[in-house]
């Protein structure tokens, strides 16, 4: 069934051609876009929805969550306000809460995060593995994930567990717990940093995963200096995450490579770390994508609104420049060209916002301004 979306305001097509445009229309044909254009000049189809003036958007594209968990880390992040620093180690916290839990606690908090993702205009989403850390928990997460997000990555190479022997883990993760999640993962990650797994461990992950034929990702450059984004460039890793520590050499690399560097604001905000370096990556003509890096130690919120917000406000971005990364970088970070973008053949994506502009997303921080979300033509919220 033709449903044809007119009446909107403002469109952000993020189409080179289409660009943005004003008192614009567009016609979905089941789960793809059909047509984009002037509202004066749609085409007839079988159902008619009038936005009245209200500025409209690709959905959000979150390309970095830790959506499959359990258990809650409220007084860690209560000490970090109070001063304590963060470190990768509460991650094992986690881990001790996920594995207890039931498939089915995991299924339903992962689907509560992600319908409340939906509800803020999250169209595509990304999630890891990461908090099971033994071959049957990584297995049981991977599955899970499956089953409602749009991307999955194995994150086995999280951090080492406590008690384990770091070059046995390693073995482990590049052989047997790989081996058993390929076929349910499209990506594999690694936190290379301190506390984690050095760049020689690193490197030895990506490289299993490589030969599965997974494609690469990296957690990199989070809590200071360090070689994950030479190594994701170099080993042409689709995306870079959290970069907020990087040197001129860094944003070089980033600038003449494939690699996109994945900001993640709230993240930054909530360890209390330095904002990534936004400006700076887009001016030296690197791709930046915005995610939430959604979890329960490190970033609580699965509101990519408020990533957005922060950018513009605390990152020196435009307005325009924030959404484009949260919408087409994500897609971009995920190698993706049917998501972040409205023209025909994408995916019937469409977030509208009760205000006339995208601009209120920093206009106004905090106030809900979702007013309705279509995912592959279908009205989710």
């Amino acid at each position: 069934m033709a449903v044809l979306i007119t009446g909107i305001g403002e469109l952000t097509t993020n189409d080179d051609e289409l660009g943005t445009l004003t008192g614009a229309a567009i016609v979905f044909d089941g789960p793809a876009i059909a047509w984009v254009g002037p509202a004066a000049a749609a085409p007839d189809a079988d159902e008619r929805i009038d936005v009245e003036g209200r500025a409209a958007l690709p959905g959000w594209v979150d390309s970095h969550t830790h959506l499959v968990f359990a258990g809650d880390r409220t007084a860690e992040f209560e000490a970090r306000m109070a001063g304590q620093p963060y470190s990768a180690g509460g991650i094992a916290v986690t881990v001790d809460a996920t594995r207890a839990a039931t498939d089915a606690e995991l299924t339903a908090n992962l689907r509560r995060h992600v319908s409340e993702a939906v509800r803020q205009g999250t169209t595509c989403l990304e999630t890891k593995t990461g908090y099971g850390l033994t071959v049957a928990d990584e297995v049981r997460a991977a599955r899970i994930a499956a089953a409602v997000a749009d991307e999955v990555t194995f994150l086995g190479a999280h951090l080492v567990p406590p008690g384990a022997d770091a070059a046995s883990y390693v073995d482990l993760v590049c052989g047997e717990m790989l081996d058993a999640v390929a076929g349910s993962v499209r990506w594999a990650d690694v936190f290379c940093e301190t506390g984690a797994f050095d760049e020689a461990q690193s490197e030895r992950v990506l490289r299993a995963a490589a030969r599965r034929g997974l494609g690469l990702r990296v957690h990199g450059n989070q809590l200071g200096p360090g070689p994950g984004v030479r190594l994701a460039v170099r080993m042409g890793a689709a995306s870079v995450d959290h970069c907020s520590h990087l040197s001129d050499s860094d944003v070089e690399a980033l600038a003449s490579s494939d690699t996109v560097a994945t900001l993640l604001p709230a993240c930054d905000l909530s360890t209390r770390q330095p904002l990534a370096p936004a400006r700076r990556l887009l001016d030296a003509g690197a791709t930046v994508a915005l995610a939430t890096n959604a979890n329960p130690g490190s970033s609580y919120t699965t509101s990519m609104g408020f990533c957005v917000a922060t950018a513009v406000l605390q990152m020196g971005l435009s307005v325009a420049e924030a959404v484009r990364a949260a919408t087409l970088g994500g897609a971009r970070a995920l190698r993706r060209t049917d998501v972040g973008v409205l023209r025909p053949g994408a995916r019937a994506d469409l977030h509208v916002l009760d205000a006339p502009s995208r601009t209120h997303l920093a206009y106004r921080p905090g106030v809900p301004l979702t007013w309705r979300v279509w995912r592959r033509g279908s009205r989710v919220a």
